[in-house]
């Protein structure tokens, strides 16, 4: 979060010459230089606070200035007591001084001039550092079904924890406190705990993180099991825990006519499955989370390289579908399409896909997400990454199948992601949504290099949308796109910046523009 310091202000005053012909008709000479006894003081002074804790000053470089002095207290504009102090050359701005965090600074900054006048006069301001975050990322090993490691640098000042839930406190001890790690036990497993550290009353580190499943009455699954057997086998209700490993014992389609779970045992180490998941009539919730689903394998009968069709398939027309959540997964080399109900008539609660990577869905014949002639009633996309997805077709299609379900509404979600390649054509739709009655929410998402846009079709909700950006994607503002009822973000609020993809061609798409890390847009796997 960005916090800016304005000079509060400054009064030069406004001086006049009076040039008067006495009696005799003497003429004053000519003004040539200006001296003054006083530096001028410093305009345009701004303070970001860059990670946290870290302060970036600057402000506009006048002639005059030799160099400037920064003073720092926590007395709310009194300065009796000054924390921190810089001499600053106008070639060294911006500068950084690195401060404590949750602390509210006064700071005045003054000019010293080059010329031998007195120092200018202060010019002051408040701003605030936000909560520090020493703690070092949570490496997958560190995280256990009842326990966490954490890890920061060694020796720093820390006090306690804090775990919620609970809103337990917890002393750091004096060993740990020198070695910079402690192990917290007693926690439930599967669940999502935040952990404070404190230097008294002053946050050092906050970390967020869901402990492991702690199997007890789950089923064991491991890669040499043939997994459609053990789906088959599993009770409604029943929770598969699979281990690491690559599962070849089946490939294929699975179908699914009961409520279950599949989650990998580890998010750090995802098993790898080439499974296209078939649902009819029965399940009301199916989660999969911490798996990687690869639609690309060597057909066992066939020695052939064969490529499943689609990730997720409702196949049972007449049902009506509850939840599908899919969360923590890998999912790439799909043939058609990620979530399809293209060609039955049945209506589906919600879809919801968080914290995952889908890559290369190459939708043959297909769309991306397609339904066609069944309803989605909300469709939820968080925190995720889609790579190649629909490179010639739409992204998200719901056809009008409102005479079949009428009075219903459909809504769509985009939330925190970053689509590249997705849906690259002058032709082709993000948000291809005909489903007569719908609202359209996109945000805090990168949308990049596509030739695509929103939509055309007059059914289609005007998208309500906030703090996007798109780079090399010019469809998606106004004017950008020459199709007849093209609708684009008209919220004032998006930005057209190069993110600075590490290496986009490859998949990796951490960004390294400041402001876009700032802001917080996109898939925030990719902001760490």
């Amino acid at each position: 979060m960005k916090r800016i310091l304005k000079n509060i202000g400054f009064i030069i005053g406004l001086f006049s010459l009076f040039f008067m012909a006495s009696c005799e008709d003497k003429i004053d000479p000519v003004v040539e230089s200006l001296e003054f006894d006083r530096a001028f003081s410093p305009i345009g002074i701004e303070v970001k606070i860059r990670n946290k804790t870290t302060a970036e000053f600057n402000l506009t470089v006048r002639d005059d200035a030799s160099y400037y002095v920064i003073e720092l207290s926590e007395d709310n504009l009194q300065f009796n007591t000054i924390v921190k102090t810089a001499n600053v050359k106008p070639e060294e701005l911006p500068y950084s001084m690195l401060l404590d965090g949750e602390t509210t600074y006064s700071a005045r900054v003054k000019a010293v001039s080059n010329s031998g006048a007195s120092d200018s006069k202060w010019v002051t301001g408040i701003f605030s550092t936000e909560a520090e975050n020493i703690f070092a990322a949570v490496a997958g090993d560190d995280i256990k079904a009842t326990s966490v490691t954490l890890k920061w640098p060694a020796a720093s000042d820390v006090t306690h924890f804090i775990i919620t839930p609970g809103n337990t406190e917890r002393t750091i001890t004096v060993p740990e406190k020198a070695a910079g790690q402690a192990t917290i036990t007693g926690l439930t497993g599967e669940t999502e705990y935040t952990v404070k550290m404190m230097k008294g009353t002053k946050q050092r580190g906050l970390v967020t993180f869901k402990t492991l499943i702690d199997i007890g009455d789950a089923t064991a699954v491991h890669p040499e099991d043939d997994l459609n057997a053990m789906v088959a086998a599993a009770a409604d209700g029943a929770v598969l825990v699979l281990f690491p490993g690559e599962y070849l014992a089946y490939t294929g389609k699975i179908t699914l006519n009961k409520s279950i779970s599949i989650k990998g045992l580890y998010p750090h180490n995802k098993p790898l499955i080439h499974i296209q998941f078939v649902l009819e009539t029965g399940v009301q919730a199916f989660e999969i989370r911490d798996v990687e689903m690869d639609g690309l394998f060597i057909d066992p009968a066939t020695t052939l390289e064969t490529k499943l069709d689609h990730a997720f398939q409702y196949n049972t027309a007449g049902t009506d579908y509850g939840s599908l959540k899919v969360n923590g997964c890998t999912i790439h080399d799909y043939l058609k399409s990620l979530f399809s109900a293209s060609s039955i008539a049945a209506t589906v609660a919600g879809i919801s896909m968080d914290n995952s990577v889908v890559t290369n869905v190459l939708t043959d014949g297909a769309d991306c997400i397609d339904f066609r002639t069944s309803y989605l009633a909300s469709l939820s996309l968080k925190n995720s990454t889609f790579n190649n997805c629909a490179p010639a077709r739409d992204f998200i299609r719901l056809d009008d199948a409102s005479g079949t379900y009428p009075g219903k509404v459909s809504a769509v979600l985009i939330d925190h992601c970053t689509l590249f390649g997705v849906s690259n054509s002058t032709s082709r739709r993000i948000l291809y949504v005909r489903f007569k009655t719908n609202t359209l929410t996109v945000t805090n998402s990168i949308i990049a290099g596509t030739a695509g846009y929103y939509t055309n079709q007059s059914t289609s909700a005007q998208p309500e949308c906030s703090k996007n950006n798109y780079f090399n994607a010019p469809g998606f503002i106004t004017g950008g796109s020459t199709v007849s009822g093209a609708k684009f973000d008209i919220s004032g609020t998006h930005t057209l910046l190069d993110p600075g993809f590490v290496n986009a061609a490859s998949g990796n798409f951490k960004i390294t523009n400041q402001t876009l890390i700032d802001n917080a847009i996109g898939d925030p796997r990719w902001r760490q």
